[in-house]
């Protein structure tokens, strides 16, 4: 009995509770399918179509595109139409069926850029979808004195998929080709939605639109953390893109890494991530929330410069730099997720959190295929080592744009516990 006892304690609460398990557990198979597609299908446009940088920004900004065109009315739709857990389901199975369209195409002799830029956007659509329910499900699942321990939960989850994905990605791509080693994401698709269909946590009611599709933006606009955030991570990822639009480009063709060890290194770094996810809760409780959030938004940033640094050195040392970057990056990135993460989930409303989602898509995603155009264009005219230079820099400006705002000094209200008396939690800091 003390033997269960102890081995109960090792679980974490929430993965105790089904409904929670299940949920997490479509996240991390999904994102460990994705963490495969992020080098499976660039190396395909990379080795199998021979794509130039431009084409890599086009290949980059169609992913994102769909974030621009359809947030906002996706937000909407879904916060009057409800039924969130079955949109999520039904985007999953869509972009399984968009993903089988590689190989398959490949295996006739008929995959070209064309077909791979229309799967790409039409995943990118679906997972606009995905996201603007999935930030109430998660709401409607977790409670609200588990914000932080469930992002934990599911940002620990991406770390691993980022340690394990990328480096299975690049195996896969060496044994089966790129095309073929796509399958593994449709799969992870399939998987998603099988565990979300066996649970159905109750909702919060729709909404009944008559504020409008713009009232998410409304919100945005008028709230000081929401509104700071949007600010700087917009342009830390119109940045952003404009990296991972040409590294994968830059680290084939100038610094001669092979697909199998660039998995590998991307997968290494994101050790990082794990860190991250075990000790965000920590800083958040001893910093604050928002500073911890603007902290990571720095350290998502800064390092990214060893990559264009790693240019001028040889072998192992290159590997040391590549990895470097990784670790650190992931560390902050898996940080700013986090934190900001229970920050929104604390601050908007449940009837309009899909809203919020979607205008918070359409500008911040929507930034992204400007950035990986723009990084491809820049690519092609002064080389991909100073376009990564223009990229880092500038990612280190957007958030500099943090400093001046209210999010430094916000820390999540304190919520009473079961079992605990009033004034046993530390009163949280006003925003």
């Amino acid at each position: 009995m003390n033997s269960r006892a102890g081995r109960s304690g090792l679980v974490p609460p929430l993965l105790r509770d089904r409904v929670f398990r299940r949920y997490w557990g479509a996240s991390t198979v999904s994102m460990f399918g994705d963490q495969v597609s992020s080098v499976a299908i660039p190396l395909t446009a990379v080795l199998v179509l021979h794509a130039g940088a431009a084409e890599m920004g086009y290949l980059t900004a169609l992913q994102w595109l769909p974030s621009l065109l359809f947030g906002l009315h996706a937000g909407a739709w879904v916060d009057r139409r409800g039924n969130r857990r079955k949109m999520m389901i039904f985007a999953d199975l869509g972009r399984a069926a968009a993903l089988a369209v590689i190989p398959v195409c490949y295996a006739l002799h008929l995959l070209s850029l064309t077909e791979l830029y229309a799967v790409t956007f039409v995943g990118g659509a679906l997972s606009v979808l995905f996201t603007v329910s999935d930030g109430t499900l998660f709401v409607s699942i977790v409670p609200p004195d588990g914000y932080v321990d469930g992002q934990s939960l599911i940002y620990g989850s991406r770390a691993l998929s980022f340690m394990g994905g990328p480096s299975a990605g690049g195996l896969l791509v060496e044994a089966l080709t790129a095309p073929y080693a796509v399958v593994a994401d449709a799969l992870s698709f399939l998987g998603s939605a099988a565990q979300l269909a066996v649970i159905k946590p109750a909702e919060p009611p729709s909404s009944d639109g008559k504020d409008g599709v713009t009232a998410g933006l409304r919100f945005i606009m008028g709230s000081p953390i929401i509104r700071a955030s949007l600010t700087g991570v917009a342009v830390i990822n119109f940045f952003n893109l404009m990296f991972n639009a040409l590294f994968m480009l830059y680290a084939v063709r100038e610094l001669h890494v092979r697909p199998g060890v660039l998995g590998v290194v991307i997968g290494a770094g994101a050790v990082g991530g794990m860190i991250a996810s075990l000790t965000a809760k920590r800083l958040g409780k001893r910093l604050g929330i928002g500073l911890v959030y603007v902290a990571g938004c720095f350290v998502f940033t800064l390092p990214l410069a060893l990559a264009p640094l790693a240019a001028s050195t040889h072998g192992v040392v290159l590997l040391l730099m590549l990895f470097a970057a990784e670790f650190t990056s992931g560390f902050g990135v898996m940080v700013l997720d986090i934190s900001i993460g229970a920050i929104f989930a604390m601050v908007i409303p449940d009837t309009m959190r899909s809203r919020v989602s979607g205008a918070f898509q359409a500008i911040n995603y929507g930034t992204r295929p400007a950035g990986a155009l723009l990084g491809g264009m820049l690519g092609a005219e002064v080389g991909l080592r100073s376009a990564l230079w223009i990229a880092v820099t500038g990612g280190v400006a957007g958030a500099l744009l943090l400093l001046p705002s209210p999010l430094p000094r916000f820390r999540l209200p304190a919520v009473e516990l079961p079992g605990e008396l009033p004034g046993e939690l530390e009163e949280a800091d006003s925003a």
